[in-house]
């Protein structure tokens, strides 16, 4: 089956209720590596996101009340859906990313094992017995709590990964027993739309997964509504801090996102931290948040990684993302591509050395290497999910480790080091919410506890601590 057969077979409109709702517009989805027309996809309005909060408040009762066996065979049955449509699905992420077919048949992968996981954490939602005659007034007494649904999640989805962090919404949500909302990103629809018909092809209640496209008026909506009880948003910071204020009170996670750092010590395999600076710097076109962006190198061994990044530069293929050789093709839209130029003109301008890259074939970037960024500059100090590493050097190790805690940011980082000290040392201080050692920052397991703090975000993913998030705990106190 191709990316089209796909999504011909999809039912036309937006899965709101127990159906398919009629869209009342309709915008096209473009290609980012020469801005054709994929399809047209619905755009849901205010009255959509009104009827399906709605929808899914009514099914909540019938959603908590869905045994483990039932929501365990439902993941189990889209992981296989998945699986038989993996080609298909990969080829429509290239076509509405824009992201190289390697990386698409990586979030795939993933996606597999996210629901696979939540498939077998269903059975490990316990709780547990409390000893209540700690206090003289429990004697004879019995306690345990257990965990609950939350209620409504709605699951908010960047571009850049859209199957996967779908999956990271919705998966969690049914293993939990929670109705869930997904919203897309705007130009990044479609594949969420083939996992939530999935869903409800599995046996799950049509209205206990949804989708609704839109704008800031639908955004709204989903994340005031008195019938959501939790908000899941992957995003930029800015827009993650204005959901946080407007949410409350209900619970918000926050993955919003870093500019990682990859930490090479002077005793570092300076090969392996090269090609990791590489490998890491610019899989899915620099478009991810723990993507290689501030690589902070000790004094004594800056030429010498310098020296190793440059032939390593020349293998990066870009191009036509539909191609199994290419590693760098086109940002998601014209807008972010002019933003990313800006951004290394104004380092450029403000001192930093162009190693390599700084220019653009036709819609893709070129691979590019700064050195010397000025940390105020926005390459170094924000966010610039592209293909752009920059490079600083510093004195020593606790340098490294101040440079990185400098940042408003802290999803992940990573230290090369043959110091078994140096590197747990690096762990203790570091300010982030997952440290490596000896690997690149943007290693992710699905299954792990994923989450940043300071503007990194509030919270986990991972389908056992989504969960978590999902549920609260219900005290259960017996007097026989």
């Amino acid at each position: 089956m191709t990316a089209q057969e796909l999504l011909a077979a999809l039912p036309a409109g937006l899965p709101i209720g127990d159906g398919w709702v009629t869209a009342t517009q309709m915008k096209p989805v473009r290609f980012p590596y020469d801005g054709s027309t994929v399809t047209e996809a619905p755009w849901g309005s205010s009255d959509d996101a009104e009827a399906a909060v709605k929808a899914a408040h009514d099914v909540a009762e019938q959603m908590a009340n869905l045994p483990g066996h039932a929501r365990r065979r439902v993941l189990m049955q889209v992981a296989a859906d998945v699986r038989a449509l993996a080609g298909s699905l990969a080829e429509l992420l290239v076509l509405e990313t824009g992201k190289p077919l390697v990386d698409c048949r990586v979030e795939v992968a993933r996606t597999l094992v996210t629901l696979e996981t939540a498939a077998e954490e269903v059975g490990h939602l316990t709780g547990e017995t409390v000893a209540l005659d700690m206090q003289p007034a429990g004697e004879g007494m019995v306690g345990f709590w257990v965990r609950r649904p939350i209620g409504v999640v709605v699951g908010i989805t960047g571009f850049n990964y859209p199957l996967l962090l779908a999956a990271h919404k919705v998966a969690p949500s049914v293993a939990a027993g929670c109705p869930v909302i997904v919203k897309p990103a705007p130009n990044t629809p479609l594949a969420t739309l083939v996992l939530v018909d999935l869903f409800r092809r599995a046996g799950c209640p049509a209205a206990g997964v949804q989708l609704v496209t839109g704008g800031v008026e639908v955004g709204k909506i989903l994340t005031t509504h008195p019938y959501v009880a939790a908000v899941s948003f992957t995003g930029s910071a800015k827009v993650g801090h204005e959901i946080a204020r407007a949410a409350a009170p209900r619970k918000v996670l926050l993955e919003l996102g870093s500019n990682a750092a990859l930490v090479i010590g002077r005793d570092a395999d300076l090969d392996r931290a090269a090609e990791a600076v590489v490998r890491g710097g610019f899989y899915a076109s620099g478009q991810a948040c723990i993507s290689v962006q501030r690589v902070i190198v000790e004094e004594p061994v800056r030429e010498a990684l310098i020296e190793r990044l440059q032939p390593l530069l020349e293998t990066v293929t870009t191009g036509d993302p539909r191609s199994a050789d290419t590693r760098v093709s086109a940002l998601v839209d014209e807008a972010s591509t002019e933003r990313v130029h800006s951004w290394v003109d104004r380092a450029v301008a403000g001192g930093a050395r162009c190693l390599a890259g700084g220019t653009a074939q036709g819609r893709v970037l070129q691979p590019t290497v700064l050195v010397d960024v000025p940390e105020d500059a926005e390459c170094w100090s924000e966010e610039i999910f592209g293909p752009v590493v920059c490079v600083r050097s510093v004195a020593d190790m606790d340098a490294a480790v101040a440079t990185v805690n400098r940042s408003r940011y802290g999803l992940q980082a990573a230290v090369f080091t043959r110091d078994l000290a140096v590197a747990l040392d690096a762990v203790r201080r570091l300010d982030v919410g997952g440290v490596l050692v000896n690997e690149v920052p943007g290693f992710r397991a699905d299954n792990m506890p994923y989450g940043g703090v300071k503007d990194s975000g509030i919270g986990r993913e991972g389908p056992r601590f989504a969960m978590e998030e999902f549920t609260v705990t219900k005290m259960v106190m017996i007097r026989p």
